[in-house]
């Protein structure tokens, strides 16, 4: 019997990023969003009902994601269920379904993320360290970042095993730093 276990959301962090270590050294950040639909009921008014979804994401795409994103902060991500089940104190059997996270993308622009959006650290004022200081704070809108820990552009500062093939754009050009939609 043929199965696909797959599931794409976009929506809003509820609450901010919570990264801790597992006994075996690996991180793991952990976050609810929240997710969105628009629909007409019987009688045809427009309804709004929201979804409120856990979600878990292990090594070096965790440490990212509990680095970049704070409350609020709207994410694009892909990754499957699991299904988590276990006994309470009181003998109940107990089950939750969660999102184990395989990629993201990030949602708004730069512009935005550096408006209010970020790790509670960059909004108290703080500036984070960076391994180079010519390079930004947040990527691009639309950037992709696999379970691997590589992004899709090749940043440096996103990614450790990142391509030195790819041209990085000179940071003095203003233009280059401008969201275009496609």
């Amino acid at each position: 019997m043929a199965s696909l276990n797959k599931v794409l959301l976009i929506g809003n962090l509820t609450r901010d990023t919570e990264v801790r270590m597992l006994p075996s050294g690996n991180p793991v950040c952990n976050f609810g969003l929240a997710v969105g639909r628009n629909f007409k009921d019987a009688q045809g008014n427009l309804r709004e009902e929201t979804a409120f979804v856990d979600v878990e994401a292990f090594g070096k795409i965790g440490e990212t994601i509990g680095r970049l994103f704070s409350k609020g902060r709207p994410i694009f991500i892909e990754g499957r269920l699991k299904l988590d089940q276990w006994e309470s104190k009181t003998g109940e059997k107990r089950s939750k379904l969660r999102v184990v996270l395989d990629n993201f993308e990030f949602v708004d622009s730069k512009q935005d993320a550096e408006r209010g959006y970020g790790s509670p650290s960059q909004q108290s004022g703080s500036t984070p360290p960076s391994h180079q200081d010519s390079s930004p704070q947040h990527p691009n809108q639309g950037e992709a970042f696999s379970s691997e820990g590589v992004s899709s552009s090749g940043d440096p500062d996103m990614s450790a095993n990142a391509s030195s093939d790819s041209p990085s754009p000179p940071a003095s050009d203003p233009d280059l730093n401008e969201d275009v939609p496609f």
